[in-house]
């Protein structure tokens, strides 16, 4: 597999200035990573991470709790001893052209097993018991039982509760978005004992997997799709206090919750365009249709789902609900005031547009006439 990203270790510079002078004679240079001894580089089409032999130890809670010693003349296999798993330590030495492979990575990688470099500096990073399941999940590896053991311990202790939930989130999402098999690291995050008080059943497990298999627009759409997929079988509150525990992305929540309250919202073998345009007020119906893709029980499920996709895409409000043809400024042009009223007077002309009542502007003004007569 070709990679864009590509991590050089350099021995024998000197400075840091040393190499941003150097970097700098091939193109734009980023050393945001200066602290830690990284400096970024785009040359060509590539994202080139050139980075100097480091010890790192830990002097504090969290994931960044960490003292960074830059020693350019370090050996490979001592600045290699920091990395999480011994596929991950292996480097290449491009001058004699041979493979550095001080833990037997090369093997482990073989054999698909992830294995920790070294347990203790393992346990330094508690959110390398994410990387551990995202890992196996993606590429199908195997957790050895040391490594096992390992990460269940630091979840005993609590380790991972040092975490800022938004970088949990990202591991999540490498498992959520880039595993085939979904139901693998969910899984490994059940057996250490993370999130067990989410646990879900083995059918939901299945439609994960399933779902992995939908065609989706962006990674945004699959994300919602996925976590309410996850969160569908629990009671509203539940699954509200289970995505907090890993973001405070508002706007998520409430897409995903949206879609969990109205996935029985209307009957599959009956239903009216007026139910597909209320749907749409709630839900993007094209996320809708993909949760219940990934829940169907039968052929004939899949086919009913298939109508609404197909009579919302007819519609115009697969990702959107209908545009509105009487606005405030309609009730304006006809004389009145904004007032607390306008709400409701708009909000009963948009569902008698919905209902087929008016069809254009124009009609929609003349509807808007006779109701007026009501309200004055």
């Amino acid at each position: 597999m070709n990679s864009k990203d590509i991590d050089i270790e350099l021995y024998g510079i000197s400075s840091f200035a040393q190499l941003e002078k150097i970097l700098k004679e091939f193109g734009s240079v980023n050393s945001v990573g200066k602290s830690f001894g990284v400096c970024k580089l785009e040359f060509a089409s590539l994202d080139l991470d050139f980075s100097f032999p480091r010890q790192d130890s830990k002097v504090s809670k969290g994931h960044k709790g960490f003292e960074v010693e830059i020693s350019p003349n370090l050996d490979f296999k001592t600045a290699s001893s920091r990395r999480d798993f011994t596929i991950n330590s292996m480097g290449y030495d491009v001058k004699n052209k041979t493979l550095l492979d001080p833990f037997d990575g090369e093997k482990d990688l073989k054999n698909k097993i992830l294995r920790a470099v070294d347990s203790d500096k393992f346990q330094q990073d508690p959110l390398r018991v994410f990387r551990a399941v995202q890992f196996s999940a993606r590429f199908d590896f195997d957790i050895d039982k040391k490594l096992f053991d390992t990460c269940h311990d630091m979840v005993k202790n609590r380790l991972i509760d040092e975490l800022p939930k938004e970088r949990i989130f990202e591991e999540l999402k490498k498992l959520l978005l880039k595993a085939e098999k979904i139901s693998k690291g969910i899984l490994l995050l059940q057996e250490l004992g993370i999130f067990k008080e989410f646990h879900i059943s083995d059918e939901n497990l299945a439609t994960l997997d399933r779902a992995v298999m939908l065609k989706f627009t962006n990674e945004r759409q699959k994300l919602v799709v996925i976590l309410a997929l996850y969160s569908h079988e629990f009671l509203l509150k539940k699954a509200k206090t289970f995505l907090n525990t890993f973001t405070d992305e508002t706007a998520l929540i409430n897409s995903i919750l949206k879609l969990i309250k109205n996935k029985n919202t209307i009957d599959l073998d009956n239903f009216t365009d007026f139910d597909l345009y209320m749907l749409s007020r709630e839900v993007k119906i094209e996320e809708f249709v993909l949760l219940l893709k990934a829940i169907k029980k039968s052929d004939t499920d899949l086919s009913s789902i298939k109508r609404v996709e197909k009579r919302a895409k007819k519609l115009n409000i697969l990702n959107h609900e209908a545009p509105v043809l009487i606005k405030g400024k309609d009730l304006i042009a006809l004389g009145l005031k904004p007032s607390k009223e306008f709400s409701s007077i708009l909000e009963k002309a948009y569902i008698a547009q919905l209902k087929d009542v008016f069809k254009t502007h124009e009609d929609g003004v003349n509807y808007l006439k006779k109701l007026l007569s009501t309200y004055f």
